[in-house]
């Protein structure tokens, strides 16, 4: 049972339906001694070879080692500006599936469907792809490009849609679920019905009369189409945790955070300007953050003509912040906002109106008479009357629905799972958590925070789960 629909949820449920990759013969690719290892076995599929030896010596921007080996087999030379081929070729090698079942709230592709259509990714559109159906590809069947090589968010969604459909795999997927809770069960504690089911579902022989064996009990409701919520328990031996960390946004946790003003998501923003709640002539609207998310409300804003108040911790040279590490001629827009975050302080007007920023400022609390309260690294403080609040400083994820919100599989066990800060602790090579046999976590949940790597985890998984269910060729 896989717990998210997203692009690592895809991606495992098309590994696990029997879609495997090979290395494409007479293929180049331009890292010498991965080609080497490649030609080493060229029958023995990359699910079936030592993902570590694979990946060994392999740099770019991810921690994960075999989430740089999955990429760079899908896309060799990405990070150099290339379009080389992918090196790999996919067989449907039936026998070798393994039932599984893909729970997620949404419609296929997860989050994506949660974000403003219009939205265009930070990433290049060719790197939103899944395997075997290149994003590009889709696009053109559209009869559309990709402005600046970025996609659009509604574009995505839509993609991952027609990818489970495209791959058949839209039998494995449940959509409308909520999962309430998922716990580790002896098998003498299941009921004799549930026990013929999981017998005949699956693919392992399970010994029954073994009191130690265990299983893990998902609990959960199904959303009917008339609303009703339909309860649901599944037995499975494995759980794959793939719920990203679109969830919950973080707050601030200061005095009047939960006043009506005061919104956590973009979303707020579009729907005051729809419903013409504010305007140009509004107090300005204030946004607390500096990652991509406060600065597509600021561009959003700065479209409708609002005037904005950017209140951030950091300083606007900090090497941690988002726009140092962007390149500029690929993020025109991102750079734009970072250059009115230099040039239009407080203290000195700048070339853009209805803007302000104040850096190394933080919220100490907001008012009912939508005066908010700041202060400076020196403790001086400051007071704007606003019209809304938006505060963007991230999301984490909701794991309510393991015992102790999943903070025991964290990495350090003490603080709460975070995707960058705390992610999940797990076997490189197997994504399997190293707190809890039977339990994988993948994507953002593992620190991968990019749809071009979160794949590779997927990869890992499908690996570790084949060898279990002894589905590996001789």
């Amino acid at each position: 049972v896989f717990l998210g629909n997203g692009p690592s949820g895809i991606c495992l449920s098309y590994l696990l339906s029997g879609y495997i990759p090979y290395f494409k013969r007479d293929c180049l690719h331009p890292h010498p001694i991965l080609q080497r290892k490649l030609e080493e076995a060229p029958d023995v599929s990359i699910l079936d070879q030592d993902l570590e030896y694979l990946s060994e010596g392999l740099e770019g921007r991810s921690h994960s080692p075999v989430a740089l080996l999955f990429d760079t087999l899908q896309r060799p030379d990405a990070d150099f500006g290339g379009t080389a081929e992918s090196v790999l070729t996919w067989w449907h090698e039936t026998d070798r599936a393994i039932p599984h079942l893909v729970l997620g709230r949404n419609a296929p592709g997860g989050a994506w469907h949660s974000i403003e259509g219009s939205m265009v990714t930070l990433s290049r559109g060719e790197w939103m792809g899944l395997p075997d159906l290149p994003f590009k590809d889709w696009l053109k069947q559209k009869r559309r490009g990709l402005r600046n090589n970025r996609a659009t968010a509604e574009d995505i969604a839509q993609y991952y849609q027609h990818y489970v459909v495209k791959k058949g795999l839209q039998k494995n997927f449940r959509c409308g679920t909520v999962v309430t809770s998922v716990r580790k069960v002896t098998a003498e504690n299941i009921s004799n019905h549930a026990q013929e089911d999981l017998r005949e579902n699956s693919d392992s022989l399970w010994n029954f009369n073994e009191k130690s064996t265990e299983v893990f009990q998902v609990d959960g409701f199904f959303k009917t189409v008339k609303g009703d919520k339909e309860p649901f328990s599944i037995y499975a031996e494995n759980v794959v945790l793939a719920t990203g960390t679109y969830d919950s946004p973080t707050w601030l946790g200061v005095k009047g955070e939960n006043l009506s003003y005061v919104h956590h998501q973009l979303s707020a923003l579009e729907e005051a300007v729809r419903n013409n709640s504010i305007g140009i002539m509004s107090d300005p609207v204030l946004i607390v953050g500096a990652g991509l998310t406060a600065a597509d409300a600021i561009l959003f804003a700065h479209h409708c003509n609002i005037p904005v108040i950017h209140v951030f911790r950091r300083r606007v040279s900090d090497p941690g912040l988002i726009f140092n590490q962007l390149p500029k001629m690929m993020y025109a827009e991102y750079h734009k906002v970072h250059q009115m975050m230099k040039e239009q302080s407080a203290d000195c007007a700048g070339p853009y109106e209805c803007y302000i920023s104040l850096p190394e400022h933080h919220v100490l609390s907001f008012g009912k008479d939508k005066k908010c309260i700041f202060q400076d690294k020196n403790g001086y403080q400051k007071v704007y009357k606003i019209s809304m609040a938006l505060v963007l400083t991230g999301s984490n994820p909701n794991l309510s629905f393991l015992p102790n919100n999943g903070i025991d599989l964290a990495m350090d066990s003490d603080q709460p799972v975070n995707p960058k800060r705390n992610p999940i602790d797990v076997d490189p090579f197997t994504y399997e958590c190293t707190q809890e046999k039977g339990l994988y976590a993948l994507g953002p949940l593992a620190g991968d925070n990019f749809v071009r790597f979160v794949q590779g985890g997927a990869l890992a998984v499908a690996s570790s789960l084949l060898k279990k269910a002894n589905k590996n060729p001789p």
